[in-house]
Formats: C-alpha cells, sequence, structure tokens
C-alpha cells in the first residue's frame, strides 16, 4: 500500500506491506484523515513528547529516529475482519475508530507510534471495540472531525458548563473551533472567542461565537464584563463586609442564614469557563492574571517544552485549574451522533484535501492560520 512516513522530521511517500488485522481487529481502507496538531507538534518535537510520555509510564510513543506512520482522525470502510471478531462490522460499513490498538497485550496510539501505523495510508488496522459505524448517511469530511471534536466535547463535559455560563475560548484554531462548536450545540448563551488571526475568528463566528475578539485591539476579559463576575479581591472583600453586615440585622444567627444561603447557592461567586486552547509558553500565567477571581480555566492547548507560571496567583484568585486530553468511547459516540444530527457547525471548518502525496506541502501550509484550519486526506486522490 501507499502511505506517508516521518523519520527525523522528514514526510515521504512509500510503499508499504499492507498490514493484517489480528484479533478483535479490523483492516480499514482509508477515505479520509485529519492532520492533527499533534501530528505538526510529532514531526518537530517528537521526543520531548516522548519524553514526557515515558514519564507517563508510556514508552512506546513515537520518536524522531523512528519510521512512523502518522494519522489518528480516521474515517473509511472495513475491508476484513481478523480473527475473533464479532462481525457485527460487515466489509464495505463506512467507520470511525477511536485510535488504539491492542497486540499482546500492550496498547498503543493508533499514528503516534511505530508499534501502530496510522491513517496517512491506503489502509489502517483499528480494533473492533472500538470502531463505530457512521450513522445516517453522514459525509465523509465530517465523519472525518469525530474524532477532534470529541477531544473538545470531552473538554466541554471536563468544564462542566451549563447553559447559564459565560465561557471564553482563547484561540481558534482547529481546537478552539471544535470547543465553540461543542460549547453551542449544548447551548451555552454567550461564548466569546479570541484569536489574533482574522481567518480564524471569521471561522469562530462560523461555529457559533457570540463574540469574537482581536486581542491585539481588544481584550476577551472586556467582552464579558457586566455579568457579576468579581474581578478584583478587594471587591470580593468588601461584598463580604456587606454581606456580614446584612445578616447581622437579621432575627436570626449570621452563621444560620449562611447555610441556608449556601445549601440554595447564593454564596457561590459568578464565574466564567475559560478555554485556553493556544499551547505556548506564558499562556496559563497570562490567563491566571486576567481571568476573574474564581474563574474555571480548562487547558487544552498543548505547550511544547516546560512552561512556568505564579501559582500565587491561582491561590490568591481562587482559580480552577483543570487539564485535559483524549476522551471515552461514550463521548465519542456522542459526538459522531451529534454531528450525523447536524447539531455541530463544523463544515466550514475543512478547508483543504490532498492526497498521500501532498501531505509534507500541506504540513507547510498550515503554519498560516489565515489560509488553513483543518486539511483532510483522501488517499484515493
Amino acid at each position: 500500500m501507499k502511505a506517508v512516513t516521518l523519520t527525523g522530521g522528514r514526510l515521504e511517500l512509500a510503499d508499504l506491506p499492507t498490514p493484517r488485522p489480528g484479533p478483535g481487529q479490523l483492516l480499514v481502507q482509508v477515505r479520509r484523515c485529519g492532520i492533527c496538531g499533534s501530528d505538526l507538534h510529532a514531526r518537530r518535537h517528537a521526543d520531548e513528547l516522548a519524553d514526557v510520555l515515558d514519564v507517563c509510564g508510556y514508552p512506546r510513543y513515537l520518536r524522531s529516529g523512528q519510521r512512523v506512520v502518522l494519522g489518528h482522525e480516521i474515517y473509511g470502510e472495513v475491508v476484513e475482519r481478523g480473527p475473533a471478531t464479532t462481525g457485527r462490522l460487515r466489509p464495505g460499513t463506512a467507520v470511525v475508530a477511536v485510535p488504539l490498538v491492542r497486540r499482546d497485550g500492550q496498547v498503543d496510539g493508533i499514528g503516534l507510534s511505530e508499534h501502530a501505523p496510522g491513517g496517512y495510508a491506503e489502509h489502517v488496522v483499528v480494533q473492533e471495540s472500538l470502531t463505530m459505524p457512521v450513522p445516517n448517511g453522514l459525509a465523509p469530511d465530517l465523519a472525518a472531525l469525530t474524532e477532534p471534536l470529541a477531544v473538545a466535547w470531552h473538554a466541554v463535559n471536563r468544564g462542566e458548563v451549563t447553559r447559564k455560563d459565560v465561557a471564553v475560548v482563547l484561540g481558534c484554531g482547529p481546537v478552539g473551533l471544535a470547543v465553540i462548536a461543542v460549547l453551542k450545540a449544548r447551548g451555552v448563551a454567550l461564548v466569546v472567542a479570541s484569536d489574533y488571526s482574522a481567518a480564524r475568528r471569521a471561522l469562530a463566528q462560523r461555529c457559533g461565537a457570540d463574540v469574537v475578539v482581536d486581542p491585539a485591539t481588544g481584550s476577551p476579559w472586556d467582552a464579558i464584563g457586566g455579568h457579576g463576575f468579581v474581578t478584583d479581591m478587594p471587591a470580593e472583600y468588601t461584598a463580604g463586609i456587606d454581606a456580614m453586615e446584612g445578616l447581622a440585622r437579621l432575627p436570626v444567627p449570621w452563621w444560620a442564614a449562611w447555610r441556608v444561603l449556601d445549601k440554595v447557592g447564593a454564596t457561590s461567586p459568578k464565574r466564567p469557563v475559560v478555554f485556553e486552547c493556544v499551547g505556548v509558553p506564558g499562556m496559563i500565567d497570562g490567563v491566571l492574571a486576567a481571568a476573574p477571581l474564581h474563574a474555571r480555566i480548562v487547558v487544552v492547548g498543548v505547550c511544547m517544552g516546560a512552561d512556568a507560571f505564579r501559582p500565587a496567583l491561582a491561590v490568591n484568585k481562587e482559580l480552577d485549574v483543570r487539564f485535559v486530553v483524549g476522551y471515552t468511547p461514550l463521548e465519542f459516540r456522542d459526538t459522531l451522533h451529534a454531528l450525523a444530527a447536524g447539531r455541530l457547525a463544523v463544515s466550514h471548518v475543512v478547508t483543504g484535501h490532498v492526497g498521500l502525496a501532498g501531505v509534507a506541502d500541506a504540513f507547510t501550509a498550515l503554519s498560516d492560520p489565515e489560509v488553513h484550519a483543518k486539511i483532510l486526506i483522501d488517499p484515493g486522490r
């Protein structure tokens, strides 16, 4: 089969043996495979990422000296079933798959390890139990977005966002755009998006963002003013004194009244939910400094290498900082069906297609945010 390999930062078109599905596995003919930001990172920062994953207990992440087939955002058709499969997915079935595969008891990330070749190829092996049929005749380009949108679906779940919350999305690359689309699909009333790129701000609006901000000329924090968020410590202390003076006038002990107010949620501070989708050094510290007190911050962007932030900012503002990765199989399934139901406004996020021979050029093109957001590989082109 034809495939694109990555070795030492070089992307090359190659002829490789067609893989064979093992027990519980399927061979899928790839119809679309998205180029993910993590693929771009892997090209330049494979060894840094591998060192981090080694600390996390996974020593088989790709390294720069290895020959790897990237690609984990996969849509295709079943062409062969391995032994010990259930038979629920017949050849010809259009599918997407959670990109994990197990061989000899070892689980690897498809397209992120030399032990699990990915979707930058004509064929890929996937795990049957993690493979799902595409419903409602969902278009290939949209089905191929299931995996990256599942990342956003999980991030929004981790943010525990409600319809009444104010959400701020910093960075409108593919991840930020996906987060915006999921937030609006969940009915969040106010989503503020921020990006330096005019093209990506336009895409954010099409994904449903209610307010878009160019941080070169404005501030997303100004855009969420007027919602009752506390922005400085003296204001919070003043409110506390005012509350105590008011409770002292009641005919019951102030602490009894406070406990009642606690139970009904009246003492819970108002706070926005912030999604950091940029992933460059300094972003986390900048968010800690600028966000209102008690904000919930969900870090979705992956910063390469070391970064530094001031914990005292988060402590004194009592910020809730959460880091996210991946998704559950249920979140993956729910994302797929939300796409099939037309609930996610993301069709415009796909800005280009290439065949396998065009992958290297696509990596270069993706460095310009004014030109592309998501490029899909179609091995049949």
